[in-house]
């Protein structure tokens, strides 16, 4: 048997009532919710109830995605499933950082609350927007990308899907461009530039953050959104840097396949993730679990193998 991977999702993957089957079926989701709610009151009532704008805000969707992803990863501890590498996509890498050990449980919430905070605030300060760009190569996509002002390749998330971030204003034309080159562009429901320029404020405060915080060596196998690689050096300077630089999935998945996972479970709200390893990797497992549901499927399926 090969071995399993915990990745974590990020924005985009909310979605109202989110975590609520959890809470009320596993102790252990329980638990972790009503931690998070003595940090920020609220959290679990927002995951559970609130409006798909409300949970939209980014101020709002890093809280409370962490909150839901941790619920289910502690979920699948009790049930005695254990990754053996961990990777999470944008906010998810703080999902992924806190399950490796790198950080407790209640820093590693107060970390993502502050890198939603501070990512909101670069969003309301630019007219920026993202977009999924579809059926193209990296190379033409990048090219693409160079003959428009302020337009940025941030996300390599599987083959002939890039998401670019980039000015409001410049939107229109380059997703002309796109069409005229063969691809597809669809702008993505999400209030900012992230992974890219816009966000340099957000990073460099977010460095500081780090600073009041401890980071010691995980304990499983951490991949970093911006290497693709393991952790190693300066954490914070990898936690900092992705906040305003491209996430490397494409790349995170592949090297993570050659360390030896051969099945990758999907912790936490929607199959986004599930979906992208899918077109990386076709021969790997894929799982995904949201719901207290999911449980004892998932369950079954690792003592299957």
């Amino acid at each position: 048997m090969g071995q399993i991977a915990f990745v974590f999702p990020g924005q985009g993957a909310q979605f109202p009532g989110m975590g609520k089957s959890l809470y009320e079926g596993s102790p252990a989701a329980r638990a972790v919710f009503d931690q998070l709610d003595a940090i920020r009151p609220g959290t679990s009532e927002q995951c559970f109830s609130a409006s798909p704008e409300e949970l939209a805000e980014t101020r709002n969707t890093q809280p409370c995605l962490f909150a839901c992803e941790l619920a289910t990863a502690y979920a699948l501890l009790d049930l005695g499933i254990t990754p053996d590498m961990v990777a999470g996509f944008s906010l998810g890498e703080l999902a992924a950082l806190t399950v490796s050990g790198a950080v407790s449980l209640a820093d590693g919430f107060r970390l993502v609350t502050a890198r939603g905070a501070l990512m909101q605030t670069d969003a309301e300060q630019a007219d920026s927007a993202m977009a999924a760009i579809l059926k193209l190569d990296n190379d033409t996509v990048e090219a693409l990308c160079r003959q428009f002002p302020q337009v940025y390749p941030v996300n390599y998330n599987c083959p002939g899907q890039i998401t670019i971030a980039c000015a409001s204003e410049s939107l229109a034309p380059f997703s002309a461009a796109v069409k005229e080159a063969g691809g597809r562009a669809m702008p993505l429901k999400v209030r900012g530039g992230f992974h890219s320029i816009f966000m340099e404020n957000a990073s460099q405060s977010f460095n500081k953050e780090l600073g009041q915080y401890v980071l010691t060596t995980p304990r499983i196998p951490l991949y970093s959104n911006f290497t693709s690689l393991p952790y190693e050096g300066d954490f914070s300077a990898l936690l900092s840097q992705q906040i305003r630089n491209p996430v490397r999935w494409e790349a995170i998945i592949r090297n993570m396949i050659a360390a030896g996972t051969d099945t990758f479970i999907e912790v936490g709200p929607g199959n986004v993730l599930t979906g992208l390893i899918k077109k990386i990797a076709p021969e790997v497992r894929t799982l995904n679990v949201s719901e207290y549901e999911h449980l004892a499927g998932i369950k079954e399926a690792i003592q299957s193998c």
